[in-house]
């Protein structure tokens, strides 16, 4: 059986220039990286008029057995334009860290992929590096005005910005830097993040333009002063040149399927430090170009489908027509108890006892944020007829239909099922879309009405510090932003390890802190780190080029 970068290698490609025409882009719009990538101009994009329908894939919390939710948004693409549909595809960049750690890369799977794989995976058309010169130019002027002088009379110890490098990198969590004399800078405590958990990383995702870009970026909050008053990328000055980094990596980036369905992917900040997302641009830009624009949010619906509708939706003004709720039978298996290495056998109880991980997510799209809703299964040869069915008489009783998928095996054609269900759908079935909290209520309660309301918990526990941290962020007026939850990908909970929907549980919040260029509070919880580490066998170890350039292992 060939591996993903086989198959994506097998495929013969065709010109951007001809994607371009699918979607309708004309040639003065497309700036070429190569024959099979380019950026999109959007100035010199027509104005249409169009806004196409917008689908939201999402899934059950992620588990070691798998669950293929970027796939199933690809073939689920390629799904559409097989029954005649025009759909672009718009998914978020792959990090570093993942490609080299232990999830590997992001461009789907099987016969459901963007391509090129290999370039997507790694360097691309270069956003994420313009994103991390960006944000360590701002770290670098603000150690630069310490030193000069500090005229804003910067407080060193409530520095709260930190550099940042695309890779998972432990030894970088903590650091002291400036050390060496005076002429090297002033000692201080300091760290790094992964790129994709940079605020500069949500500002490029959210902006809608290049002046909102800038407007976002002059608020970004990098220190307070002595007197607590906070410092921002504006009053250093760094706005126009930090915006200058990123001026061409703004412009979306143009890719294909397998099957030359256009796919616009670009920007990729994590869900469960960050948003999750994909730019704000990107999915406009697909809503113009077509009558159905499929996205994605990152891992399960309780992170990434919840800042897309409560961030990315209200910033933006979007409103999904539907969404699409991935699951394997081995994966709701797992969040039943059952071990790795028993999944391949029919086992209806464990089945049963992780279904509910499903059904919460299920209960959340429909009665907390009031839209229509599909389950795609991804099935597997081992999963039995029975187990199948279990599944779908369970979704039915939430009024909520199944369909099963095989995209990863058969790409297009084996979404094509689901396609038609997502096509009714948004034909058929109106949502009164709601979010999960108010913007006007206190940062506490919005904290409060995401655990109680869609993680389903009883309660948060807010530690000392960060009731701190919150009352100060109120008296600076940055309370009626909406929440961004930093929390474990695995869990309704902040414990990883508690899988399949539980109850009664607290969830601690340990720190409060504010993005404002973003536009949202970041809450902190359990022991999520916004700088990943390898793990003992990271998947670079396994990734090679041979003597033709030709890359292989990287999956």
């Amino acid at each position: 059986m060939m591996t993903d970068i086989e198959i994506a290698q097998s495929v013969p490609m065709r010109p951007i220039t001809e994607i371009a025409q699918t979607a309708g882009i004309p040639d003065d719009a497309l700036e070429q990286y190569g024959r099979y990538k380019a950026k999109i101009d959007l100035s010199k994009l027509p104005k249409t008029g169009k806004t196409g329908k917008l689908v939201l894939v999402t899934a059950i919390n992620p588990t070691a057995a798998g669950e293929g939710k970027t796939t199933t948004t690809i073939g689920l693409a390629d799904g559409l334009r097989r029954i005649g549909k025009n759909v672009t595809a718009a998914l978020r960049e792959p990090s570093l860290g993942p490609v080299f750690g232990i999830k590997g890369g992001a461009a789907g799977g099987g016969y459901a992929q963007v391509v090129p794989m290999e370039d997507i995976n790694l360097h691309f058309t270069g956003d994420f590096h313009a994103i991390g010169a960006a944000n360590n130019l701002l770290a670098a002027m603000l150690d630069n005005h310490i030193y000069q002088g500090n005229a804003l009379n910067i407080d060193p110890r409530r520095i709260t910005w930190k550099r940042c490098v695309d890779m998972n990198d432990r030894q970088l969590r903590f650091i002291t830097d400036g050390l060496g004399g005076r002429i090297n800078g002033v000692p201080r405590e300091d760290g790094y993040d992964i790129t994709v958990a940079s605020e500069i990383m949500a500002v490029f995702c959210l902006a809608d333009s290049i002046t909102d870009l800038k407007e976002r970026l002059s608020r970004i909050v990098v220190a307070y002063t002595y007197d607590e008053k906070p410092v921002t990328a504006g009053d250093l000055n760094a706005v126009g040149a930090m915006t200058a980094l990123l001026k061409d990596a703004l412009k979306p980036n143009l890719v294909q399927t397998l099957e030359g369905t256009p796919a616009l992917v670009h920007g990729g900040p994590f869900a469960n430090i960050a948003h999750g997302c994909n730019s704000v641009l990107a999915t406009k830009t697909a809503m113009q170009l077509s009558d159905y624009a499929v996205t994605e949010a990152g891992f399960g619906a309780d992170l990434g489908a919840e800042k897309f509708l409560d961030i990315k939706c209200r910033m933006a003004g979007l409103t999904p027509s539907a969404v699409v709720i991935v699951a394997t039978v081995r994966a709701l298996k797992l969040h039943g108890g059952l071990a790795k290495t028993e999944l391949a056998n029919e086992n209806l109880t464990a089945l049963e006892a992780g279904l509910p991980n499903l059904l919460r997510h299920i209960a959340n799209i429909k009665e907390v944020y009031q839209l229509p809703a599909v389950v795609a299964v991804n099935r597997f040869p081992t999963d039995t007829d029975a187990e199948i069915e279990l599944v779908i008489a369970k979704c039915k009783e939430l009024g909520v239909n199944v369909v099963l998928s095989t995209v990863w095996a058969d790409g297009g054609k084996g979404g094509e099922a689901l396609a038609r269900e997502v096509v009714r759908l948004c034909e058929e079935e109106k949502g009164n879309f709601s979010f999960a909290y108010e913007l006007d209520c206190p940062i506490e309660e919005k904290i409060r009405a995401i655990v109680t309301r869609v993680y389903r918990g009883s309660d948060i526990n807010i530690l000392p510090a960060a009731q701190k941290q919150i009352a100060q962020l109120t008296a600076l007026g940055f309370d009626k932003m909406p929440v961004c939850m930093a929390k474990t990908q695995y869990s309704f909970t902040d414990d990883k390890d508690v899988l399949g929907a539980p109850d009664g549980f607290t969830v601690t919040i340990r720190n409060v802190k504010v993005s404002a260029g973003a536009g949202f509070i970041v809450a902190l919880t359990g022991d999520i780190m916004t700088m990943p580490g390898l793990p003992k066998m990271p998947a670079a170890e396994n990734i090679d080029v041979d003597a033709d350039g030709k890359i292989s292992g990287l999956f």
